[in-house]
């Protein structure tokens, strides 16, 4: 079967010939004439084209203009033209924004309310984490947070339950092949090697978090895609003994989710990455292919000792993570390759990760170290520490953990600081200056020995 089909506010929409690159945004303002949804950005930043995506998952808010039609196949989406009833009932959040004073100029009311309401439906009392996506620059967050507080505990509308149903005899999420001309949908691992193999050129598509910038900042043309999100067993989370193996298209919210037990600190840096609307749509697998220098997962799955598991064709094999990343967006894979899955250890009591950057939310680190030690009587006896930031690749700190291992803290404090300037080499751009990097990473250091003896070191935990 040919098209994409999904729900469009409670109707069936089946598309038929249709660039795998057009983004919903355009689709909605230019084809449907809803222009509720905004283009501001353009990249997935200000979240004034948030709409709500609803799968077997349930609702989730994602940006609209990075996220391409194929994307949406046998799902179900809404805008803010159809949160309110058809007879004009406001949803719970709108009305508590007209209640609460929450829109001024309007322009980026109608993401507010789209997050808004996700939120409302998945019970979220954390409005500022929920909210951190959607940018407004005149009426002010305190009306908005006040509105979302106002709205808890309401009931969800009847005419939104429809989209918790979306899986309709005229919809079926789990069609496989084209779903538009130069658009392939696998359902398994396997029919993704097989056609990755004859298809090496493609570009694979999980969230679209980056490569939906492609398009919409790069103009770039992507004649043959894959779209990822259509295989469950790469979206699956299983523990393995010791280990627990993440499939790389699991999203950064469900890893975040996961993580929360087995690695607490872990998981709250997973809470700055970015923002709400693209950690419902980013995947862990994806963060590390991009090879990025300043991603933020890998550092904390170096620390961790992550093993990497790649797959061409019938044939698969595993690496450490680290040994990936070989030069500025050049890793160890292989034409056809792609990253199946993660495993990490289930338990690591000494993780912690710092995010520096400009904002606390939504923002692109300048310096994120992860440090994984053991103390053992007052004795270092083993470590891993990973940085993003400080190098054209996420990179172990080899000659720190040397001058710590064997060491107590006070006695390895002045080395190990030093080996810092053995490790890395650091770049000056906009976001930091090179001698700033490496007094920032030289810092996180003592903030970590000083977090493992039980002082407070957040910004969130510090009070004057």
């Amino acid at each position: 079967m040919t098209g994409v089909a999904f729900l469009l506010n409670g109707t069936p929409v089946r598309l038929g010939e249709t660039s795998p690159t057009r983004t919903l945004l355009q689709y909605l303002r230019e084809d449907r004439g809803l222009t509720g949804t905004k283009e501001g950005c353009n990249e997935g930043d200000c979240g004034a084209c948030t709409v709500i995506v609803t799968d077997e998952h349930g609702p989730r808010a994602l940006n609209a203009c990075i996220l391409f039609l194929p994307q949406l196949h046998g799902k179900a989406v809404r805008t803010v033209e159809a949160i309110a009833a058809a007879d004009g009932t406001l949803h719970p959040v709108q009305q508590a924004m007209v209640d609460h004073h929450g829109s001024q100029c309007g322009f980026c009311t109608p993401g507010f309310i789209a997050s808004m309401a996700a939120a409302h439906a998945q019970g979220r009392k954390d409005h500022d984490v929920v909210l951190a996506g959607n940018l407004c620059r005149c009426t002010g967050y305190a009306p908005i947070i006040r509105a979302a507080e106002a709205a808890e505990g309401q009931p969800l509308p009847a005419w939104l339950e429809d989209d918790r149903a979306f899986i309709l005899a005229q919809i079926s999420s789990g069609v496989r092949g084209q779903t538009a001309p130069g658009a392939f949908r696998p359902v398994t691992t396997d029919e993704l090697a097989d056609w990755y193999e004859t298809h090496p050129e493609a570009t694979l598509v999980a969230g679209a978090t980056d490569v939906g910038l492609w398009v919409t900042k790069q103009l770039r043309d992507l004649p043959q895609v894959a779209f990822l999100n259509g295989i469950p067993e790469m979206q699956r989370i299983a523990p393995q003994g010791d280990a627990i193996r993440i499939g790389a298209g699991v999203t950064l919210t469900d890893l975040r989710a996961a993580m929360a037990g087995p690695h607490p600190h872990f998981a709250a840096m997973l809470t700055r990455y970015a923002s709400e609307q693209v950690r419902n749509a980013a995947t862990i697998g994806g963060n590390i292919a991009n090879g990025s220098p300043i991603g933020d997962g890998p550092p904390a799955l170096i620390a961790l000792g992550a093993r990497l598991h790649l797959r061409k064709g019938a044939a698969r094999r595993e690496m450490a993570l680290e040994d990936f990343f070989l030069d500025y967006r050049k890793q160890d894979r292989q034409p056809s390759e792609f990253v199946e899955a993660i495993t990490l250890p289930a338990t690591a009591p000494g993780l912690r990760c710092y995010k520096l950057s400009k904002r606390f939310d939504q923002d692109i680190s300048a310096v994120l170290g992860c440090f994984n030690l053991t103390v053992e009587n007052g004795t270092i006896t083993s470590a891993r520490i990973a940085f993003g930031g400080m190098a054209g690749i996420p990179k172990r700190a080899h000659a720190v953990e040397a001058a710590l291992t064997g060491q107590s803290w006070p006695a390895a404090r002045a080395p190990a600081r030093a080996a810092f300037a053995a490790d890395f080499v650091p770049l000056s751009d906009m976001r930091a200056s090179a001698d700033y990097r490496l007094e920032a990473a030289r810092n996180m250091l003592d903030r970590y020995m000083l977090d493992l003896a039980g002082t407070p070191v957040s910004v969130l935990e510090v009070r004057a």
